[in-house]
């Protein structure tokens, strides 16, 4: 029998009134930012499904916007999301798709940075404000956001995961989960490792200095 706490039945504290539509879809938004970590300049948001039908009267588009901005799910500024978004020069567009997702809360992410880098991340809201990173440019992920999270991006080569986690366990950081996402043998791969510990920037800048290590991102928990 499934255990349920306090969140699953009352739900996050929001604006908006839908916790799925708004207060997931704002968390969604702020993942895909804390993945970026760069500046974003332009961004597009296709949406799928339910998110498609009814963004605009469940404030999917301000709360998605919102994430990217980086408010939070109790934020008052993202009823405000578009104009603000608007004054810091960021192009933004919302695109309605017909094409059938596993899950009917579904955008995927479409964005760049002022180093014109480019990223898509799909994004699912599972209902209660919860919400799953489904994918990081191109490759199959599942990511959370309840732990304190470091994602690695590398090649794909032997003996690199046991690079990555011996280096975690000289620092002393515990890991709670850790999953392993190829694009295709020997080329590129995702990490995704949840950590129990606030992770230091010295840590993640001894990951960064792996050999074939191409860049790592700390992603703070979005769940309190």
């Amino acid at each position: 029998m499934k255990e349920y706490n306090l969140y699953d039945i009352i739900g996050p504290i929001m604006i908006g009134p839908s916790s799925s539509h708004t207060a997931g879809a704002c968390r969604i938004g702020m993942m895909a930012r804390n993945i970026i970590r760069r500046p974003i300049q332009k961004v597009t948001f296709e949406l799928f499904g339910s998110f498609a039908k009814t963004y605009r009267g469940h404030g999917t588009d301000i709360a998605l916007l919102g994430g990217i901005l980086g408010f939070s799910q109790d934020d008052e500024r993202i009823v405000e999301s578009f104009d603000i978004a608007r004054e810091m020069g960021i192009q933004f567009d919302f695109v309605l798709s017909d094409q059938e997702e596993d899950h009917p809360n579904t955008v995927l992410i479409k964005a760049e940075t002022d180093a014109a880098q480019r990223w898509e991340i799909k994004g699912v809201s599972i209902g209660a404000g919860k919400v799953v990173i489904k994918s990081i440019n191109g490759i199959d992920v599942h990511y959370t956001g309840e732990y304190n999270t470091i994602v690695t991006h590398h090649n794909d080569n032997p003996g690199m995961i046991a690079l990555i986690t011996s280096l975690l366990a000289e620092e002393k950081i515990n890991i709670a989960n850790m999953r392993l996402y190829r694009e295709e043998k020997g080329k590129r791969a995702i990490c995704i490792i949840e950590n129990d510990e606030i992770i230091p920037d010295k840590t993640v800048a001894k990951l960064q200095a792996i050999n074939g290590m191409h860049f790592v991102n700390l992603i703070e928990r979005v769940y309190e």
